[in-house]
Formats: structure tokens, sequence, C-alpha cells
């Protein structure tokens, strides 16, 4: 805890979050998914809204039951943009703000038997997608590269095919506590009603959104993404670890959740 008792606080830096965190009555930290979770694992932050591989591979933290960012269909922000056929791929360049998007990715291309060359994609070096380079996009920045490059590219919705194949909701991102955290039950509790209140006001959390319209957010906060972490996310989070170890990206561990 910083000084004082403030309570050390990160969420990813996405549209998608906003539901999560608006009106939260502290100080937050706002980043990229990757560097929030370095962030936490140093102790820098108390609570973080992280990708969800880092609960699996972690044992460390506690989750906040209730919560997630999710999908149960097409996401709509998590995709690879391709010009041919998938399988004709032979890199994909991928984003690597999230541990959670590459292995799922990952599990995803090794069920159809696919093993493309992954590459991080650099800021110097700009790379045209063809029918045998694909990039992968999340967040933000996957929504403006869609709506910019519609009528250009294919677009392999990752949310859409762990659907078709697993007919479960995927876990994107989970609240985490670090476990010296004290009163962690409160934590959860404040979490969840701050969730609570933004889902029923959904339209007036829309209506401070500057960057994306009011129709587009309407279509991806109430359509493609939902918020609760029952039993269904987590049957979806257990299959993901399930093929998370098939195919050698993680072993088992247990955590705490409340």
């Amino acid at each position: 805890m910083a000084e004082g008792g403030l309570l050390r606080i990160g969420c990813v830096k996405y549209l998608n979050a906003r539901p999560l965190i608006h009106g939260w009555p502290g100080e937050v930290v706002f980043d990229h998914p990757s560097v929030l979770c370095e962030r936490l694992a140093a102790g820098a932050l108390d609570v973080a809204l992280v990708s969800s591989f880092e609960f699996l591979r972690n044992p460390v933290y506690t989750l906040v039951d209730g919560i997630s960012i999710s999908s149960h269909g097409p996401v709509h922000s998590v995709f690879v943009a391709h010009s041919g056929e998938l399988a004709e791929i032979e890199e994909i360049e991928v984003d690597p703000a999230s541990q959670t998007g590459i292995n799922l990715l990952r599990c995803l291309l090794a069920e159809m038997g696919l093993a493309p060359k992954f590459v991080v994609r650099s800021r110097l070096i700009q790379r045209a997608i063809t029918p045998r380079l694909a990039k992968f996009f999340i967040g933000d920045q996957a929504i403006r590269f869609r709506d910019e490059s519609e009528k250009t590219f294919q677009f392999w919705d990752l949310g859409e095919e762990w659907q078709k194949r697993i007919q479960l909701p995927f876990v994107y991102a989970l609240w985490l506590i670090r476990p010296e955290v004290g009163s962690p039950k409160a934590i959860a509790d404040s979490l969840r009603a701050c969730r609570d209140s933004n889902l029923r006001e959904l339209d007036p959390l829309i209506a401070t959104e500057r960057e994306f319209s009011p129709d587009f957010c309407q279509f991806y906060l109430r359509e493609c993404l939902r918020y609760q972490f029952g039993q269904q996310e987590k049957e979806g989070l257990s299959t993901f670890r399930k093929l998370c170890e098939k195919h050698g990206i993680l072993w088992h561990d247990s955590r705490l959740i409340i």
C-alpha cells in the first residue's frame, strides 16, 4: 500500500474497461496489460485489472470473483488481420501488450494444426499485410485499425473462433490483488459495486466517451462484451488453462478467489 494506506490500483487503458473503473473514487494508473502485470508483480500496484493469463500462471494473487472482461462470440477488438487464407500465413506480427491474447492465438492456431512464426511488431519497421504476413491486434488500437481497414482486410475474430470451437465465454481480463494487501474482500466488494453502478448507468457513461462514437460504444459495450465472472466464464477460463497446458504454454497451479 502507498503511504497513508492509499490503495494503488491499475487498470487497462482500453474502452472495454470503462464500465469497471469509471467513477472510482481514488487515483488509478492506466496502462497496457503487460505493463500492469509487471507493476503488480513488482509490488508497485496493490490491485490491477490485467490479462487473465496472469492469473493462470501466477499463483500468488487473489482473484476478485464475479467480475471479468469476457465475450461469448465476436469480441471485435481481438483479431488477426489478414489478406489470404489462414493456412497460408507464415508470419504473424503480434502486439505484445497482452499475453492472454497472444496465448489464445497460439492455442487456436495449434488446435487447427497451424504454427506460423510470431514476430513482435516494430514501431520502426512498418510491414504491409500480405497473404504470407498477418497482423494481430488487441484493444483500442484494434478498433481503430478495423475502422480504417474494414474493406481492405479480413478479420479473424478470436472471440468468435473460441465460441465456435469451445461454446463457452472467453475471459480476457480479471481484477487481481496482491497477497499482502489487507481487507481484500472489502476491495472486491467495492470493485463489484463500481461495476454494477456503471452497468446500471451505461448510457451516461457512454456519453462521457470522446474518441469512439456513441453508436459504436453501445454496440461494443452491450453486444460484444460481458462483465460477469460466473460459472460459464469460469468453465471457459478453465478450458483455456487446459489448452495452454496441452500446448506447453502453462503448468498447473492453484490460487485464491474471493
